[in-house]
């Protein structure tokens, strides 16, 4: 008899609600941080560097998921059944990281005047630095964290990097105002802010990794390993890259077609969208060893884990958009006249994290399942759909084009995950009739 009903009754325990307690805890933390950054770097650039900056950071954010490998997922995946593989697959996060981000920088370095035009080399090679590499080791991090359920360490990676980079913004607006005069009379440059971002970024991942070492014991690596799981991590990162494709590829055509300032207006009001997912992502990640262990007996596990964390993810991302709309003029009092637009670029996004909160779930329920193929394609799909749609709509309505189309792309993807999700489950249920197998909830 296969009990898939086991991990799903444990939706209510008191380990994942704590856990998913501390996530929240410090992801709404950082929810109150990372709108102070967003409005101290919107002082500090104004719209047109700003949208240097976002495009060079969007570029490099889609490229970066590449750096690991997907080690930091195979991490979680197999050392949630068997911690004692943990330092082996620790050293092989550092390994592929190290070697895979350093080809990627210095791929750009050929490739920045082909990808967002002349000048912006500097800033894409620093932005690399920051994304492919120091990045990923903090969330790879994260992930270890996350596979042991030590949510408050996890939780205190994201604070902490994101206190320090809040610090850091704050610092040089101070510095920019007192040799600048007031508060948006002048601004830093791209590159300026480029250096101390990734300056912030390397230190927090120099702790990262010493934290993660502390816990796992000293790195080892094993070629064999690597080389048996090389394919799967593949696909983990394409999956995530596709992802930030269609989350971040408007901003990086907005850049290559020059349209900085709109680039700038959009990145902004795209950023308030994702502080207001949080909440949502912050129960999924709680859950996420609880889909792997769900998904071992069969889709329908982790299919059931998805309904219901969606019971409580939905209300939330409704919440989230109504009061992303109703709190859109605060933007450009915060943040600086020259954003002004995006009170009008938020309003059409609010609905982002209602469509989010769907297809993070269902897709999270395929990948425990192990159908990470199934939700790869459908965000390859997704992806060709916003490029494709982004190549129409940028040229002829800028930043509006742009909103179009990510709200077309979520709708759709919330459509299809739930649907595939749907269709894997009655087929399941169909073989195992057929089977004659009882499966209890």
């Amino acid at each position: 008899m296969i009990d898939i009903g086991r991990e799903i009754r444990r939706i209510g325990s008191s380990s994942l609600a704590r856990n998913a307690g501390w996530m929240l805890a410090g992801q709404g933390s950082g929810f109150v941080l990372q709108a102070a950054y967003f409005v101290l770097i919107a002082r500090l650039l104004g719209a047109y560097e700003y949208g240097l900056f976002a495009g060079a950071f969007a570029l490099t954010g889609i490229l970066g998921q590449y750096s690991t490998m997907g080690s930091g997922t195979l991490f979680l995946r197999y050392v949630s059944a068997d911690y004692r593989l943990a330092s082996v697959y620790w050293g092989n996060i550092l390994a592929a990281t190290t070697v895979v981000s350093l080809a990627m920088m210095l791929a750009l370095s050929f490739l920045s005047g082909h990808l967002l035009g002349a000048g912006t080399g500097s800033i894409l090679l620093l932005a690399a630095v920051a994304n492919c590499f120091c990045n990923q080791l903090i969330s790879c991090a994260a992930r270890v964290f996350q596979t042991f359920e030590q949510m408050r360490m996890t939780a205190g990676l994201s604070l902490a990097t994101n206190f320090a980079r809040t610090a850091a913004a704050g610092g040089m607006l101070v510095w920019v105002n007192r040799i600048g005069g007031r508060i948006g009379g002048h601004h830093a440059s791209a590159y300026a802010w480029s250096v101390a971002m990734t300056g912030v970024s390397g230190v927090a991942a120099v702790a990262a990794v010493a934290m993660v070492t502390a816990r796992v014991g000293f790195p080892k690596f094993d070629i064999r390993q690597m080389k048996g799981n090389l394919v799967e991590g593949f696909e983990f990162s394409f999956a995530t890259s596709t992802s930030l494709a269609y989350n971040d590829i408007d901003k990086a055509m907005l850049g290559h077609y020059g349209m900085n300032v709109a680039n700038g207006i959009y990145s902004m009001a795209y950023r308030v969208i994702d502080v207001a997912t949080i909440p949502v992502l912050a129960v999924r990640e709680a859950a996420m060893p609880r889909f792997f262990r769900g998904g071992a007996e069969g889709i329908r596990g982790s299919a059931l884990l998805a309904v219901s964390l969606l019971k409580r993810t939905l209300p939330m991302a409704v919440v989230s958009g109504i009061g992303v709309f109703a709190i859109a003029p605060l933007v450009p009092r915060l943040a600086g006249h020259g954003f002004a637009e995006s009170v009008s670029a938020l309003r059409w996004l609010c609905l982002i994290p209602l469509f989010r909160s769907i297809h993070h779930m269902t897709g999270s329920a395929m990948t425990g399942s192990g159908r990470q193929t199934y939700r790869t394609v459908s965000q390859v799909v997704a992806a060709a759909f916003n490029f494709g749609t982004n190549l129409y709509l940028i040229p002829r309505f800028g930043w509006l084009g742009a909103a179009w189309s990510s709200l077309m792309t979520d709708g759709m993807l919330a459509i299809v995950n739930s649907g595939m999700l749907l269709g894997m489950c009655r087929l399941e249920g169909l073989r195992a009739k057929s089977e004659g197998l009882t499966v209890t909830v």
